[in-house]
């Protein structure tokens, strides 16, 4: 992990557990795949703090610098996912989580403790 990916997850991490995130887990899954080096996976209790959280996980990834940032899923359907190139965010609704669960389809990867 390079100094900087530090960095931008630590600062990503903060800003998702102060507006109460669930659960967040960073996953290392750049040895098993090409399409980014890490996952975070995080959920709120409701759509409302859904949104929050991809409001704050923007405003996290722009402050450390990152700029091409992709969001799919939009407003109210349950998951939003934040591709930040070699950083792939995800943030369910609690049932959503449950139901794709993410953790157990990459759970070759690493789990990362900051």
């Amino acid at each position: 992990m390079t100094d900087k990916d530090r960095e931008i997850l630590n600062e990503l991490y903060k800003a998702l557990d102060d507006k109460k995130a669930e659960d967040i887990k960073i996953i290392d899954i750049g040895g098993i795949s090409v399409m980014t080096d890490y996952f975070v996976i995080t959920n709120g209790n409701n759509q409302p703090q859904v949104d929050a959280l991809v409001d704050a996980a923007e405003e996290a990834l722009l402050k450390t610098g990152v700029k091409d940032v992709k969001v799919e899923g939009g407003r109210n359907n349950g998951w939003t996912l934040i591709d930040a190139g070699n950083l792939i965010i995800h943030i369910f609704t609690k049932e959503n989580r449950d139901f794709y669960d993410l953790e157990r389809i990459w759970s070759d990867g690493k789990i990362i403790e900051l």
